[in-house]
């Protein structure tokens, strides 16, 4: 793992509490759990969150009675989801997943694929998820939108025109480097660039939606007892523009789904 996300992770940022602590964070989290939900095979299947922080998504996949393990990068999340309990879970690498061939029915990338900024490492973790993955089984992974931080700028204030050039790269490249203050290394994907990237791992019938939908910044801009009552609203006006094209780059992150076909990959040196 990149030194300087393990810095972030571990020194500047507390992940455990990130999809509670602010209006945004709880509209990302319903909707995620929403569009996981909708995907999902009966439980008790099998659920390999890879990437899974201290198991914010591993809990209530658990509770819903998933036979759920989380793999991890730092052994800190990995220690607070133990500390959960109702799952599994162990320090490991997206890349080189120490599961069994076909040996779960759904394989998570809720994280994964954001940080790692090359694509040969993003067709890797994908690769692996694949490998992992019974045939017929599920792959559900998240990206950061290419516009996140610039609508992020545009609604709290901070957008200036002088600004306006520290986007430019992103935009064009979608490379995020280290900021001291504010996020860490990272690759923000484009409007179906996850369809693509699933496509070149040996997925099928992929489909792509926004998550957060138009309304996550009146959310992260507002407080209290405002939250509860925006929320209802924020989270159908989301579900009604998922996959509207003109719609979905409004979202701060994208949600891609797939199935594994059974027909091996095939390696680009092929």
């Amino acid at each position: 793992m990149d030194p300087t996300i393990q810095h972030f992770y571990r020194d500047r940022y507390v992940e455990h509490d990130r999809l509670a602590r602010s209006g945004h964070g709880q509209l990302e989290f319903l909707r995620t759990q929403e569009l996981i939900r909708r995907h999902l095979p009966k439980a008790p299947a099998r659920v390999l969150d890879v990437g899974g922080a201290t198991g914010v998504h591993a809990r209530w996949l658990a509770a819903d009675g998933y036979d759920v393990e989380l793999v991890d990068p730092l052994e800190e999340h990995v220690a607070l989801a133990l500390r959960s309990g109702g799952f599994a879970a162990s320090v490991g690498d997206a890349r080189a997943l120490a599961q069994a061939d076909d040996s779960v029915d759904v394989t998570l990338l809720l994280g994964p694929l954001y940080h790692l900024v090359e694509p040969a490492d993003r067709l890797q973790a994908l690769r692996e998820a694949r490998r992992v993955t019974r045939p017929g089984g599920l792959i559900v992974a998240v990206g950061i939108s290419r516009y996140a931080g610039l609508l992020e700028w545009g609604n709290n204030g901070r957008l200036t025109e002088d600004k306006l050039p520290v986007f430019t790269g992103l935009l064009s490249t979608g490379l995020h480097f280290d900021d001291p203050n504010g996020f860490t290394t990272a690759y923000f994907h484009g409007v179906g660039e996850l369809t693509e990237e699933f496509a070149a791992a040996g997925l099928v019938e992929v489909a792509e939606f926004g998550v957060e939908g138009p309304a996550a910044h009146t959310l992260e801009n507002a407080v209290g007892d405002e939250i509860d009552r925006l929320m209802p609203a924020a989270v159908t006006l989301a579900r009604y523009v998922e996959v509207d094209p003109w719609m979905v780059a409004s979202s701060l992150h994208y949600l891609a789904v797939g199935l594994v076909d059974g027909v091996a990959a095939v390696d680009e040196e092929d």
